[in-house]
């Protein structure tokens, strides 16, 4: 259990810039609270100690704002961001390096026993708000938009905003963002067509970037097939230096 507590922890600073400490993020993440609560939680719930484990579980709920049922299924390096208003039902899956922000619900639709609440794969991101209800899979690397509705399975690597969710994920899309994981982490899955001025801006930029990039391969490809070593300028992780091609013209 220490190791997984300090796996936890550990999750925080690569996730969350705002981490300054251990000790802060012991004693002041609500999300790392929850997690550790669940942990004895689920501990008890398999050992068929219900009561004792939904106790627990009502614990972590009224310390952090968070209620994951004692029955949920977490995998490890899981981040939860803030966390208030996150409610995880009984049968619900999370996978590794799932990311899961406030307001976020992983619900079900029926009342009949046996499995009724979703399934995330691997690496998928959750957006602030966003419902994911029902029986299904969203496959490994997904992203769900804030606020977005989910009642239908997403394929693996593709990102559903709306409500209801649809996919949006296109090869645009997927250049902004890779690009925007280069830059750093990319929390939510927003579509192109989103009428927000900032919005459109950041995808601007990231496509000028994109388009920036593309020509300096090319460039580079240009400059190797003339006889000039480039491997210095592949392997450099700094910004490309627009003098470049006057110092070897020089």
């Amino acid at each position: 259990m220490l190791a997984r507590l300090r796996e936890n922890i550990r999750v925080v600073f690569d996730r969350d810039p705002a981490a300054r400490s251990v000790w802060e993020v012991v004693t002041c993440y609500p999300g790392f609270h929850a997690l550790t609560l669940h942990i004895v939680a689920n501990g008890l719930w398999r050992r068929d100690i219900k009561l004792l484990a939904r106790f627990v579980s009502h614990l972590g709920r009224f310390l952090t704002g968070i209620e994951i049922h004692p029955g949920a299924t977490i995998g490890q390096r899981v981040f939860i961001d803030h966390g208030m208003g996150i409610v995880v039902g009984e049968t619900a899956v999370i996978g590794d390096d799932c990311t899961l922000y406030h307001g976020v619900t992983l619900g079900g639709t029926t009342w009949n026993k046996g499995k009724r609440h979703p399934t995330l794969e691997a690496g998928v991101i959750v957006g602030a708000g966003a419902k994911i209800l029902g029986p299904i899979t969203i496959g490994a690397g997904a992203k769900v938009g804030s606020n977005a509705v989910v009642v239908k399975p997403v394929p693996a690597g593709a990102t559903a905003v709306g409500n209801p969710a649809r996919i949006i994920e296109s090869s645009i899309d997927s250049a902004r963002m890779q690009k925007a994981q280069e830059l750093g982490f990319s929390a939510y899955g927003i579509s192109g067509d989103v009428n927000d001025p900032v919005v459109k801006a950041i995808h601007g930029l990231l496509d000028h970037s994109v388009n920036t990039d593309a020509k300096v391969e090319a460039i580079l490809k240009k400059l190797e097939q003339l006889g000039v070593d480039c491997s210095k300028e592949r392997a450099s992780s700094d910004q490309f230096d627009p003098d470049y091609l006057n110092k070897i013209v020089e």
